[in-house]
Protein backbone atom coordinates (compact mmCIF):
# COMPACT_ATOMS: atom_id res chain seq x y z
CA UNK A 1 0.00 0.00 0.00
CA UNK A 2 1.25 3.50 -1.35
CA UNK A 3 1.73 6.07 1.67
CA UNK A 4 -0.93 8.99 1.33
CA UNK A 5 -0.08 12.67 2.02
CA UNK A 6 -3.15 14.41 3.29
CA UNK A 7 -3.42 18.28 4.15
CA UNK A 8 -5.94 17.76 7.03
CA UNK A 9 -8.08 21.42 8.34
CA UNK A 10 -9.73 21.52 11.69
CA UNK A 11 -11.95 24.95 12.92
CA UNK A 12 -14.89 22.67 14.78
CA UNK A 13 -14.21 24.95 18.19
CA UNK A 14 -12.07 27.69 19.21
CA UNK A 15 -8.70 26.22 17.23
CA UNK A 16 -7.87 26.89 14.05
CA UNK A 17 -5.57 24.39 12.76
CA UNK A 18 -3.79 23.08 9.59
CA UNK A 19 -1.78 19.93 9.15
CA UNK A 20 0.28 17.82 6.51
CA UNK A 21 0.48 13.86 7.75
CA UNK A 22 2.00 11.08 5.54
CA UNK A 23 1.60 7.43 6.14
CA UNK A 24 -1.01 4.33 5.52
CA UNK A 25 -2.96 2.60 7.78
CA UNK A 26 -2.21 1.40 10.94
CA UNK A 27 0.05 3.78 11.61
CA UNK A 28 2.22 5.17 13.02
CA UNK A 29 2.42 8.38 10.51
CA UNK A 30 4.51 11.17 9.57
CA UNK A 31 3.69 14.40 10.42
CA UNK A 32 5.52 16.49 8.70
CA UNK A 33 3.68 19.93 9.71
CA UNK A 34 0.97 20.51 12.59
CA UNK A 35 -0.10 24.21 12.79
CA UNK A 36 -2.51 25.07 15.64
CA UNK A 37 -3.79 28.17 16.43
CA UNK A 38 -5.83 28.32 19.96
CA UNK A 39 -8.28 31.67 20.34
CA UNK A 40 -7.56 30.82 24.17
CA UNK A 41 -7.43 35.09 25.16
CA UNK A 42 -10.27 36.33 22.56
CA UNK A 43 -12.84 33.93 24.52
CA UNK A 44 -11.39 34.06 28.01
CA UNK A 45 -13.33 37.50 28.67
CA UNK A 46 -16.13 35.25 28.06
CA UNK A 47 -15.35 32.28 30.25
CA UNK A 48 -16.31 30.24 27.05
CA UNK A 49 -15.85 29.72 23.19
CA UNK A 50 -18.16 32.12 22.02
CA UNK A 51 -19.58 31.08 18.25
CA UNK A 52 -19.74 33.82 16.44
CA UNK A 53 -16.11 35.13 17.49
CA UNK A 54 -14.67 31.68 16.90
CA UNK A 55 -16.12 31.82 13.44
CA UNK A 56 -15.01 35.05 12.92
CA UNK A 57 -11.49 34.01 14.00
CA UNK A 58 -11.27 31.84 11.61
CA UNK A 59 -12.12 32.99 8.60
CA UNK A 60 -9.20 35.70 9.43
CA UNK A 61 -6.19 32.71 9.95
CA UNK A 62 -7.23 30.10 7.89
CA UNK A 63 -5.75 31.05 5.02
CA UNK A 64 -2.40 32.05 6.81
CA UNK A 65 -2.39 28.99 8.43
CA UNK A 66 -2.82 26.63 5.96
CA UNK A 67 -0.26 27.85 3.57
CA UNK A 68 2.33 28.11 6.81
CA UNK A 69 1.50 24.63 7.22
CA UNK A 70 2.34 23.93 3.76
CA UNK A 71 5.21 25.80 3.53
CA UNK A 72 6.43 23.84 7.30
CA UNK A 73 5.99 20.29 5.09
CA UNK A 74 8.32 21.20 2.34
CA UNK A 75 5.04 20.70 0.12
CA UNK A 76 3.01 22.60 -2.68
CA UNK A 77 -0.16 22.10 -2.72
CA UNK A 78 -0.35 20.42 -6.28
CA UNK A 79 2.02 17.35 -4.59
CA UNK A 80 -0.90 16.63 -1.55
CA UNK A 81 -2.85 13.55 -2.24
CA UNK A 82 -5.89 15.18 -0.82
CA UNK A 83 -7.36 17.44 1.23
CA UNK A 84 -9.42 16.52 4.60
CA UNK A 85 -11.32 18.56 6.83
CA UNK A 86 -13.94 18.86 9.94
CA UNK A 87 -17.25 18.52 8.37
CA UNK A 88 -18.98 18.09 11.94
CA UNK A 89 -20.15 17.65 14.85
CA UNK A 90 -19.28 21.02 15.81
CA UNK A 91 -20.12 24.73 16.15
CA UNK A 92 -21.26 24.77 12.61
CA UNK A 93 -20.07 28.57 11.73
CA UNK A 94 -16.66 27.52 12.58
CA UNK A 95 -17.09 23.88 10.57
CA UNK A 96 -18.44 25.57 7.34
CA UNK A 97 -15.44 27.84 7.54
CA UNK A 98 -13.00 25.32 7.63
CA UNK A 99 -14.70 23.06 4.80
CA UNK A 100 -15.29 25.53 2.86
CA UNK A 101 -11.84 26.03 2.36
CA UNK A 102 -11.28 22.66 2.28
CA UNK A 103 -13.41 22.40 -0.77
CA UNK A 104 -11.86 25.14 -3.13
CA UNK A 105 -8.23 24.34 -2.53
CA UNK A 106 -9.50 20.35 -3.50
CA UNK A 107 -11.27 22.17 -6.57
CA UNK A 108 -8.41 24.58 -7.22
CA UNK A 109 -5.78 21.65 -7.17
CA UNK A 110 -8.01 19.01 -8.84
CA UNK A 111 -7.23 16.91 -5.29
CA UNK A 112 -10.20 14.04 -3.78
CA UNK A 113 -11.68 15.68 -0.51
CA UNK A 114 -12.72 14.18 2.31
CA UNK A 115 -15.41 15.45 4.99
CA UNK A 116 -14.50 13.89 8.13
CA UNK A 117 -16.28 13.39 11.54
CA UNK A 118 -14.35 15.26 13.80
CA UNK A 119 -14.83 12.70 16.87
CA UNK A 120 -13.24 10.05 13.88
CA UNK A 121 -10.14 12.00 14.36
CA UNK A 122 -9.79 11.69 18.07
CA UNK A 123 -10.45 8.03 17.79
CA UNK A 124 -7.85 7.23 15.31
CA UNK A 125 -5.23 9.64 16.71
CA UNK A 126 -3.50 6.84 18.68
CA UNK A 127 -3.03 4.89 15.41
CA UNK A 128 -1.32 8.12 13.72
CA UNK A 129 0.90 8.19 16.95
CA UNK A 130 1.11 4.69 17.88
CA UNK A 131 -0.05 2.52 14.99
CA UNK A 132 -2.65 1.16 17.69
CA UNK A 133 -4.86 -2.14 15.98
CA UNK A 134 -8.32 -2.26 15.18
CA UNK A 135 -10.44 -3.70 17.56
CA UNK A 136 -9.73 -1.30 19.93
CA UNK A 137 -11.74 -0.02 22.52
CA UNK A 138 -12.27 3.73 22.74
CA UNK A 139 -12.99 6.42 25.36
CA UNK A 140 -13.82 9.32 23.93
CA UNK A 141 -13.70 12.24 26.43
CA UNK A 142 -13.63 15.88 25.83
CA UNK A 143 -15.87 19.02 26.47
CA UNK A 144 -18.47 18.28 23.94
CA UNK A 145 -18.32 14.17 24.29
CA UNK A 146 -18.14 11.50 26.29
CA UNK A 147 -18.45 8.00 24.39
CA UNK A 148 -17.50 4.26 24.81
CA UNK A 149 -16.85 2.40 21.67
CA UNK A 150 -15.79 -0.68 20.11
CA UNK A 151 -14.04 0.61 16.74
CA UNK A 152 -13.12 -2.14 14.25
CA UNK A 153 -12.37 0.66 11.66
CA UNK A 154 -13.25 3.87 9.77
CA UNK A 155 -16.96 4.31 10.03
CA UNK A 156 -17.21 0.73 12.27
CA UNK A 157 -18.37 1.78 15.43
CA UNK A 158 -20.08 -0.36 18.27
CA UNK A 159 -21.50 2.17 20.68
CA UNK A 160 -21.43 0.68 24.65
CA UNK A 161 -22.05 3.89 26.35
CA UNK A 162 -22.37 7.84 26.30
CA UNK A 163 -23.28 10.37 28.47
CA UNK A 164 -27.50 10.98 29.19
CA UNK A 165 -26.16 14.66 30.23
CA UNK A 166 -22.73 16.40 30.44
CA UNK A 167 -19.68 15.82 28.82
CA UNK A 168 -16.78 15.08 31.26
CA UNK A 169 -14.96 18.16 30.31
CA UNK A 170 -17.89 20.51 30.11
CA UNK A 171 -18.21 19.72 33.87
CA UNK A 172 -14.38 20.38 34.18
CA UNK A 173 -15.17 23.60 32.58
CA UNK A 174 -18.44 24.60 34.38
CA UNK A 175 -16.70 23.90 38.17
CA UNK A 176 -13.64 25.82 37.60
CA UNK A 177 -16.40 28.92 36.51
CA UNK A 178 -18.04 28.40 39.77
CA UNK A 179 -14.84 28.45 41.60
CA UNK A 180 -14.07 31.22 39.84
CA UNK A 181 -11.01 29.63 37.62
CA UNK A 182 -9.74 31.02 34.55
CA UNK A 183 -11.31 29.67 31.80
CA UNK A 184 -10.09 27.02 30.36
CA UNK A 185 -10.99 25.23 33.28
CA UNK A 186 -9.76 21.69 32.88
CA UNK A 187 -6.23 22.52 32.77
CA UNK A 188 -6.75 24.76 36.29
CA UNK A 189 -8.57 22.24 38.12
CA UNK A 190 -6.11 19.11 37.59
CA UNK A 191 -3.51 21.74 38.51
CA UNK A 192 -5.41 23.06 41.89
CA UNK A 193 -6.13 19.32 42.69
CA UNK A 194 -2.82 18.34 42.85
CA UNK A 195 -2.51 20.82 46.14
CA UNK A 196 -5.65 19.37 47.70
CA UNK A 197 -7.61 16.59 49.79
CA UNK A 198 -9.63 14.45 47.85
CA UNK A 199 -11.56 12.54 50.35
CA UNK A 200 -12.33 16.10 51.99
CA UNK A 201 -15.89 16.55 49.98
CA UNK A 202 -17.84 13.31 49.85
CA UNK A 203 -19.43 14.06 46.42
CA UNK A 204 -21.53 11.69 44.08
CA UNK A 205 -20.56 9.25 41.73
CA UNK A 206 -23.84 9.52 39.37
CA UNK A 207 -24.09 5.68 37.53
CA UNK A 208 -21.31 4.19 38.83
CA UNK A 209 -22.73 0.59 39.62
CA UNK A 210 -25.19 0.40 37.68
CA UNK A 211 -25.92 -1.53 34.30
CA UNK A 212 -24.37 -0.69 30.96
CA UNK A 213 -21.68 2.09 30.29
CA UNK A 214 -23.39 5.80 30.51
CA UNK A 215 -21.99 8.23 32.08
CA UNK A 216 -23.49 10.96 33.49
CA UNK A 217 -22.02 14.36 35.28
CA UNK A 218 -24.84 16.49 35.69
CA UNK A 219 -25.35 15.99 39.27
CA UNK A 220 -22.24 15.80 40.61
CA UNK A 221 -21.65 19.36 38.64
CA UNK A 222 -24.91 20.72 41.06
CA UNK A 223 -23.50 18.87 44.14
CA UNK A 224 -20.16 20.97 43.89
CA UNK A 225 -22.25 24.14 43.15
CA UNK A 226 -24.93 23.51 46.29
CA UNK A 227 -21.54 22.90 48.52
CA UNK A 228 -20.20 25.83 47.23
CA UNK A 229 -23.06 27.66 47.94
CA UNK A 230 -23.64 26.53 51.53
CA UNK A 231 -20.14 27.32 52.88
CA UNK A 232 -16.94 28.62 52.45
CA UNK A 233 -15.03 25.42 50.69
CA UNK A 234 -11.42 25.45 50.14
CA UNK A 235 -10.73 25.63 46.52
CA UNK A 236 -7.73 23.12 46.20
CA UNK A 237 -9.71 20.81 48.34
CA UNK A 238 -12.55 20.82 46.12
CA UNK A 239 -10.78 20.37 42.79
CA UNK A 240 -9.63 17.20 44.06
CA UNK A 241 -12.46 15.81 45.57
CA UNK A 242 -14.23 16.76 42.08
CA UNK A 243 -11.60 15.05 39.89
CA UNK A 244 -11.77 12.19 42.27
CA UNK A 245 -15.59 11.86 41.42
CA UNK A 246 -14.67 11.97 37.65
CA UNK A 247 -11.78 9.62 38.03
CA UNK A 248 -13.82 7.11 39.60
CA UNK A 249 -17.29 7.46 36.96
CA UNK A 250 -14.85 7.05 34.44
CA UNK A 251 -12.98 4.05 35.38
CA UNK A 252 -16.06 2.26 36.57
CA UNK A 253 -17.72 3.06 33.04
CA UNK A 254 -14.66 1.86 31.62
CA UNK A 255 -14.62 -1.77 33.36
CA UNK A 256 -18.01 -2.05 32.23
CA UNK A 257 -17.53 -1.32 29.13
CA UNK A 258 -14.36 -3.36 28.87
CA UNK A 259 -16.39 -6.27 29.34
CA UNK A 260 -19.11 -5.65 26.75
CA UNK A 261 -15.73 -5.34 24.30
CA UNK A 262 -14.88 -8.89 25.42
CA UNK A 263 -18.04 -10.38 24.79
CA UNK A 264 -17.62 -8.71 21.66
CA UNK A 265 -14.83 -9.36 20.49
CA UNK A 266 -13.43 -12.45 22.64
CA UNK A 267 -10.27 -13.73 20.77
CA UNK A 268 -8.32 -10.51 20.98
CA UNK A 269 -5.62 -11.71 23.34
CA UNK A 270 -4.45 -8.63 23.93
CA UNK A 271 -7.06 -5.80 23.63
CA UNK A 272 -6.52 -2.50 23.54
CA UNK A 273 -7.94 0.67 25.48
CA UNK A 274 -7.20 4.33 23.94
CA UNK A 275 -8.12 7.62 25.86
CA UNK A 276 -8.76 10.31 23.11
CA UNK A 277 -10.18 13.73 23.66
CA UNK A 278 -8.88 17.04 25.48
CA UNK A 279 -9.68 15.68 28.81
CA UNK A 280 -7.48 12.69 28.18
CA UNK A 281 -4.38 15.10 28.46
CA UNK A 282 -5.38 15.22 32.23
CA UNK A 283 -2.38 13.56 33.94
CA UNK A 284 -4.88 11.87 36.64
CA UNK A 285 -7.05 10.56 34.60
CA UNK A 286 -4.33 8.93 32.18
CA UNK A 287 -2.32 7.44 35.23
CA UNK A 288 -5.99 6.04 36.65
CA UNK A 289 -6.67 4.32 33.36
CA UNK A 290 -3.20 2.95 33.03
CA UNK A 291 -3.64 1.33 36.08
CA UNK A 292 -7.68 -0.08 35.16
CA UNK A 293 -5.78 -1.11 31.68
CA UNK A 294 -3.37 -3.29 33.40
CA UNK A 295 -5.40 -4.98 35.69
CA UNK A 296 -8.22 -5.40 33.83
CA UNK A 297 -5.73 -7.31 30.77
CA UNK A 298 -5.85 -4.43 28.64
CA UNK A 299 -3.12 -2.21 26.67
CA UNK A 300 -3.65 1.33 27.03
CA UNK A 301 -2.40 3.92 24.64
CA UNK A 302 -3.26 7.70 24.86
CA UNK A 303 -1.67 9.92 22.11
CA UNK A 304 1.07 13.01 23.44
CA UNK A 305 -0.90 15.64 24.73
CA UNK A 306 -0.24 17.58 21.42
CA UNK A 307 -2.84 15.47 19.86
CA UNK A 308 -5.65 14.84 22.47
CA UNK A 309 -6.47 18.47 22.40
CA UNK A 310 -7.98 20.07 19.04
CA UNK A 311 -5.64 19.74 16.21
CA UNK A 312 -5.30 19.01 12.22
CA UNK A 313 -2.85 16.01 12.33
CA UNK A 314 -5.64 13.51 13.87
CA UNK A 315 -7.70 15.03 10.90
CA UNK A 316 -5.12 14.42 8.53
CA UNK A 317 -4.69 10.88 9.47
CA UNK A 318 -8.69 10.23 9.67
CA UNK A 319 -8.49 11.52 6.06
CA UNK A 320 -5.27 9.06 5.57
CA UNK A 321 -7.43 6.21 6.91
CA UNK A 322 -10.60 6.97 4.92
CA UNK A 323 -7.78 7.53 1.15
CA UNK A 324 -6.67 4.24 1.71
CA UNK A 325 -9.97 2.40 1.55
CA UNK A 326 -10.69 5.00 -1.43
CA UNK A 327 -13.31 6.77 0.59
CA UNK A 328 -13.80 10.23 -1.11
CA UNK A 329 -16.52 12.68 -0.75
CA UNK A 330 -18.13 14.40 -3.30
CA UNK A 331 -17.48 18.08 -3.45
CA UNK A 332 -21.12 19.13 -2.12
CA UNK A 333 -20.62 17.19 1.45
CA UNK A 334 -22.71 19.26 3.55
CA UNK A 335 -21.23 20.67 7.29
CA UNK A 336 -23.00 19.29 10.06
CA UNK A 337 -23.53 20.86 13.45
CA UNK A 338 -24.18 17.18 14.60
CA UNK A 339 -23.04 14.50 13.34
CA UNK A 340 -23.17 11.29 15.76
CA UNK A 341 -20.66 8.28 14.79
CA UNK A 342 -22.98 5.36 15.59
CA UNK A 343 -25.95 5.45 13.19
CA UNK A 344 -28.45 4.34 16.25
CA UNK A 345 -27.74 7.47 17.90
CA UNK A 346 -30.30 10.30 18.29
CA UNK A 347 -28.76 13.16 15.72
Amino acid sequence: MRPWTILGIETSCDETAAAVVRGTPPGPGEILANVVFSQLEEHRPYGGVVPEIAARAHVELLDEIVAKALSEAGLKLSEIDAVAATAGPGLIGGVMVGLVTAKALALAAGKPLIALNHLEGHGFSARLSNGAPFPLLLLLVSGGHCQLLGVEGPGKFRLYGTTIDDAAGEAFDKTAKLLGLPYPGGPRIEAMARQGNPARYPLPRPMKGRPGADFSFSGLKTAVRLLAEAEKVDTADLCASFQAAVIDILTDRVRAAMAMFRADFPHEAAPGLVVAGGVAANGAIREALSGLAGAEGFSLTVPPVKLCTDNAAMIAWAGVERAALGAFDPLDAPARARWPLYPDEVS
